[in-house]
C-alpha cells in the first residue's frame, strides 16, 4: 500500500513492480491485492495498462484499515471481538483488558495514514510513544 501511495495516483502499478519492491511473491501478493479490493482500497484494471492504485487518497487510508482488509479485526480473543468475549467469576475482568488492549491499537494504527508513511513524519503521538525507552525492549 505504501507503494501505491507513493506512485502517481492517476497511473495503475503492475503487480510485478510491487512484488519486487517489497520482496513478496506475486502469487502472495495477488492474494493480499484482493481482499484490498473487496476493501475498497485499491481499483484494479487488467490489460496492458493495468495493475492497481488506490481508491483513495493516501491521507484517508489508515494502517487499521489495512490491516482490517487483509488481516479482520485490530483485536480479537480466540476469533471473538474483545466487547463479545465472556469469562466466568475471577476472570471477569480480561474482557476489560482486551478492550483497553483494542483501543491502544486504535490508538496508533487509526492515526498512522499511508501518507504519513510516505513522507516519513508520523503523528506525535505516535512519536511519543517510540520515544520511550521501554517501547524498544524485547519482552
Amino acid at each position: 500500500m505504501i507503494e501505491l501511495a507513493a506512485a502517481n495516483p492517476d497511473e495503475y502499478v503492475k503487480l510485478d513492480h510491487l512484488s519486487q519492491a517489497q520482496a513478496i511473491s506475486p502469487k502472495f501478493l495477488g492474494h493480499i491485492l484482493s481482499d484490498l479490493r473487496r476493501a475498497d482500497l485499491v481499483h484494479s484494471q487488467r490489460g496492458a495498462e493495468g495493475g492497481y492504485r488506490l481508491a483513495r487518497s493516501p491521507g484517508s487510508i489508515t494502517v487499521a484499515d489495512v490491516i482490517r482488509a487483509v488481516e479482520g479485526p485490530l483485536a480479537n480473543v480466540q476469533g471473538i471481538r474483545p466487547d463479545e468475549v465472556g469469562y466466568e467469576g475471577l476472570a471477569v475482568p480480561l474482557q476489560e483488558v482486551w478492550v483497553a488492549t483494542r483501543a491502544a491499537l486504535r490508538s496508533v494504527l487509526e492515526n498512522v495514514t499511508l501518507d504519513n508513511l510516505v513522507v516519513g513524519e508520523l503523528p506525535e503521538t505516535v512519536k511519543a510513544l517510540v520515544k520511550e525507552p521501554d517501547a524498544w525492549t524485547p519482552r
